[in-house]
């Protein structure tokens, strides 16, 4: 009985660094696949930009046009908090990346 109590943590301990070796690659091939598209985004962001903003302008005439009487307050809310982090993104990119990176 003692030496299952000794092997236990020896055998968890083996899991985990199995598990590592196992999924540690992936993580390397993701980093490299964000960096890769990280690059291609770089080169899109006028358009991605110029989509956002076409998205935003076309939220807000279906929001607020004159034959749709009975808007919810929650999408009005969700359509200005949209609306406030997509401008947020495009003044000031690096605080956000910034604040997602940690």
């Amino acid at each position: 009985m003692k030496l299952a109590e000794r092997a236990t943590p020896v055998a968890a301990m083996i899991a985990a660094l199995s598990t590592l070796a196992c999924c540690l690659p992936f993580g390397f091939l993701g980093a490299a696949g964000l960096a890769g598209m990280s690059v291609w985004a770089q080169t899109a962001r006028p358009w991605l930009i110029a989509g956002a903003l076409a998205l935003l302008v076309l939220g807000f005439a279906q929001l607020y046009r004159a034959q749709c009487k009975r808007r919810s307050p929650v999408s009005i809310a969700l359509f200005w908090c949209c609306a406030v982090f997509v401008l947020l993104i495009i003044f000031f990119p690096q605080v956000i990346a910034g604040l997602v990176a940690g």
